[in-house]
C-alpha cells in the first residue's frame, strides 16, 4: 500500500526543506548496524524483500496530504510536491540469508534526497526486526542440530503483520515450519499444529480425546501428553496409536516439566511399545541456550516448536541499526559524533576466507574474495524478478556453514574481522581531517 505517512516526522520537514531548497541531487544513505548484540557472533540479512515492495508502491495519498496540510501545517507548495513523490532511485544490497557484521552496509539507497530521506524510517523497521528474528531463528536450528524446529511465535509477537514478518524471517534461518497458517499460506511454508490442553480437557479422558482427534485427523497425529500426568498422557499416546494402528507420522508433545528426563522417558516407552519411528516433540519457553542444554543432556527429542523467544528475538530485541548519509550530490559525507562517526562514500564488502574488507563502491574485489552488495533496484524498479524464499533459505544455510566456529558459539562468539580498505581508510581520514578544520574555522 502506499507508505508516505509511514515515517517520522522529521523525514517530512528534511524533505520539504530540500523540495523548497531545490536539493534534488543523488543522496546515498547506508543502512547498518553500528555493533552486535551481546552473544551475536553474526546477524542473517532478512527484510530485504518487504523494503523492495515498499519502495515499489511509495505514494502519498489523498487523505495523507489532507493530513499534512490540515494538521502539520505544510504549505499548498508542500503538498503538490509530495503529491508526485514516487520512489525513484537506486538500491544495492546484500541478499536475504547472507551473514554480516557490525559496519557492513545492508543495503544503500541511492536518490533524490527527498526521497531518500522519507523511506529511512520504513526501511529500517523491516531490517532491524526481521534481522533480529533471522539471527535468532538461526541460532536456534545451529543449537538443534539435526533436530527440526517449528515456528510458535504468532500468539506472542507484538503485533500481527510482526508476526508474518517474524515466521517469514524464521523461515529464511531453516525453521522448518510455522504454526502461522496465514504466513504458512502467504509465503509457500510448512503449517505445523495438532491440539491444545483445552481439547483435551474437553473430553472425558485422554485416550478418548487421543482417538477422536486420530480419527479426524490421521495424518496430524503428535499427541500432547502433559495435561494431567506425562507418563500416563505417554501410555494413553501408546494405547491409542497401537489399538488404531495408526500409521506414521505419529508421536508425542512434551510442553513441560523436566524436558530431558521426560523425552528419555518417552523414548524408552514408545521403543518398548514397538513404536522406534514415533517422534518426541518438545516446547515450552524454549530458546537456543535451553535447545542445546537439552541436547547436551542426550534427550532424544526430534522437532523443537519455539515460540516467544524466537518471534521476538527476547535476549536482543534490536539492533543498534542507522541510516546514514554518506554521499550528496557526488560529495562524500561523514558524521565526526563520539561514538557514532561514521564513514564516508557508497560502499562495496569484499569477503574471503580470512575476513571481510569493508570498501568504496567500485573498488576490485581482492583475489578470492566475493562481492555481497548487489543492484537490487534501478530507477525505482526491481532489477528482477522476486526471488524465492527457497533461494534465501538456501544462502543462509551455506553462509552460516562458511562461519568459523567462534562465530557461531552461543555465548562470547568471535566475529568474523572486518577490515577497511586502504581507498576507504584514506577518504574517511582526509574527509576527517578537513572536516575538523572547518569546524574550527
Amino acid at each position: 500500500m502506499p507508505g508516505g505517512l509511514l515515517t517520522d516526522l522529521y523525514e517530512l520537514n528534511m524533505a520539504a526543506s530540500y523540495l523548497r531548497l531545490g536539493m534534488t541531487g543523488p543522496a546515498t544513505f547506508s543502512l547498518f548496524a553500528r555493533r552486535l548484540p551481546a552473544h551475536r557472533g553474526f546477524l542473517i540479512a532478512a527484510g530485504l524483500e518487504d523494503c523492495l515492495a515498499f519502495l515499489e508502491t511509495f505514494a502519498f495519498t489523498d487523505a495523507d496530504l489532507a493530513w499534512l496540510a490540515d494538521t502539520q501545517g505544510f504549505t499548498t507548495g508542500d503538498v503538490a510536491a509530495f503529491r508526485e513523490l514516487r520512489f525513484t532511485g537506486d538500491v544495492w544490497a546484500v541478499p536475504e540469508g547472507t551473514a554480516v557484521f557490525a559496519d557492513e552496509p545492508f543495503l544503500e539507497v541511492t536518490a533524490p534526497a527527498a526521497e531518500a530521506q522519507l523511506v529511512e524510517t520504513a526501511l529500517l523497521n523491516h531490517v532491524t526486526f526481521q534481522t533480529s528474528v533471522a539471527t535468532k531463528a538461526a541460532r536456534c536450528t545451529l543449537a538443534a542440530g539435526d533436530a527440526q524446529v517449528v515456528d510458535f511465535a504468532f500468539r506472542r509477537t507484538q503485533g500481527i503483520e510482526a508476526g508474518l514478518a517474524a515466521a517469514r524471517a524464521a523461515a529464511i534461518a531453516g525453521v522448518s515450519a510455522t504454526s502461522n497458517t496465514e504466513a504458512a499460506r502467504r509465503y509457500g511454508l510448512t503449517a505445523a499444529g495438532t491440539m491444545a490442553h483445552s481439547f483435551i480437557e474437553a473430553f472425558g479422558t485422554e485416550q478418548e480425546a487421543f482417538a477422536a482427534f486420530a480419527r479426524q485427523f490421521p495424518g496430524r497425529t503428535t499427541f500432547l501428553v502433559d495435561t494431567y500426568d506425562t507418563e500416563r498422557g505417554i501410555q494413553a499416546a501408546i494405547d491409542v496409536i497401537t489399538r488404531l494402528r495408526l500409521p506414521d507420522p505419529v508421536g508425542v508433545r512434551l510442553d513441560s516439566g523436566d524436558l530431558a528426563a521426560l523425552a528419555l522417558l518417552a523414548r524408552r516407552m514408545l521403543n518398548e511399545a514397538g513404536l522406534h519411528g514415533a517422534r518426541i516433540f518438545a516446547s515450552g519457553g524454549l530458546d537456543e541456550y535451553a535447545i542445546a542444554e537439552l541436547r547436551g543432556a542426550g534427550a532424544p527429542i526430534d522437532a523443537y516448536g519455539v515460540g516467544t523467544k524466537m518471534g521476538v528475538s527476547a535476549d536482543a530485541p534490536y539492533l543498534d541499526s542507522a541510516y546514514k548519509l554518506v554521499q550528496f550530490g557526488g560529495r562524500p559525507v561523514m558524521k565526526l559524533s563520539a561514538g557514532k562517526a561514521t564513514l564516508p562514500g557508497a560502499k562495496q564488502v569484499h569477503r574471503g576466507e580470512s575476513g571481510d574488507i569493508l570498501a568504496l563502491r567500485g573498488e576490485p574485489p581482492p583475489p578470492g574474495h566475493q562481492e555481497l552488495l548487489r543492484p537490487v533496484m534501478t530507477g525505482g524498479a526491481r532489477t528482477g524478478p522476486r526471488e524465492p524464499l527457497a533461494a534465501a533459505r538456501e544462502r543462509c544455510a551455506a553462509s552460516l556453514a562458511a562461519l568459523p566456529a567462534p562465530a557461531l558459539s552461543l555465548r562470547d562468539p568471535a566475529p568474523v574481522p572486518v577490515a577497511i580498505s586502504p581507498a576507504l581508510g584514506a577518504l574517511r581520514d582526509r574527509l576527517a581531517s578537513e572536516l575538523a578544520i572547518v569546524r574550527w574555522r
